[in-house]
């Protein structure tokens, strides 16, 4: 798979997936190309000799407002997906306060967009469209997010974030010919993680991308990929039922933390995140510990 770096407020994969000491997200496609048929997948970045036009316009969107422009949103998605000759595609379109979409038809303008393209080049593709207003999971940040989703190859995790993993990886598998229906795809998905496989293969990709066979081996959700130099624990002001967790901001504090960039050259802190200890509908005490 061939993904991006965070843009504006939103993070970016290869971003969280480089706070793993010793992963590497170039890689020549000899190199993919033998990944891919020992390991099964792995997950790389743009480069000069690959969708070279994207990564440019890409640098260039995070620093010049735009973006949010649906036409260079569509083509920089669906420029690198089709690069990789896929047999099928499941887009996750994301729309609220927290994604590039803040309504509902403007996802589904988008959702449209991509899902033309696709099928235009003969790409059987999906767009799921969910909503972006409360973070997905409890962590927000590079590192933190990895943890995270550690947690779930593990076959545990927040209910919200596995949720959306075994939609995907359902609709994925049915679309590919995999299983009779995203429910059987669902299941499919959701045994892998039960069983520690999904892990195992994770870990043989990091490790193929340049991880220290020590690291990756033993990569799990109690591993440490990066100590924060300074905590702090934000506490409930009144007695009440939390009613909304805002995702924006979180991630606008957490970016101008150094979490994300305001330039291109900028470098990315992964240590800095938070990790949020209440969840919508939940009662909470004043002086309660709801974010650290």
């Amino acid at each position: 798979m061939i993904s991006g770096r965070g843009l504006g407020h939103t993070g970016g994969t290869l971003d969280k997936l480089e706070s793993i000491p010793g992963f590497s997200s170039q890689q020549s496609p000899e190199q993919m190309l033998k990944i891919l048929n020992s390991v099964g997948c792995c997950i790389v970045g743009q480069s000069k000799n690959l969708v070279p036009a994207d990564k440019i316009f890409y640098e260039m969107r995070d620093v010049t407002a735009t973006v949010d422009s649906l036409p260079l949103i569509t083509a920089s998605i669906m420029s690198k997906k089709v690069s990789e000759n896929l047999s099928a595609l499941i887009l996750d379109v994301k729309f609220g306060a927290a994604a590039q979409s803040p309504t509902i038809e403007e996802a589904k303008n988008l959702a449209h967009s991509l899902v033309n393209v696709g099928v235009s080049l003969g790409i059987p593709t999906i767009a799921l469209i969910t909503n972006m207003d409360t973070p997905i999971g409890r962590c927000v940040g590079n590192s933190l997010e990895v943890i995270e989703a550690l947690q779930c190859l593990e076959g545990q995790g927040p209910e919200d974030l596995r949720e959306l993993v075994l939609q995907t990886g359902g609709y994925l598998l049915w679309l590919c010919g995999l299983a009779d229906s995203e429910t059987h795809g669902a299941a499919k998905i959701s045994n892998v993680l039960q069983d520690g496989s999904a892990l195992q293969c994770f870990r043989k990709m990091v490790e193929a991308q340049g991880v220290k066979p020590e690291i990756a081996r033993t990569l799990s959700s109690n591993s440490k990929l990066g100590e924060a130099s300074h905590s702090e624990e934000l506490t409930v002001s009144k007695t009440g039922t939390v009613e909304l967790i805002r995702a924006r901001p979180i991630a606008e504090v957490l970016n101008a933390l150094g979490a994300g960039r305001k330039n291109a050259t900028d470098v990315i802190n992964h240590s800095v995140g938070a990790e949020l200890l209440v969840r919508v509908g939940q009662h909470v005490e004043k002086g309660k510990t709801y974010t650290m």
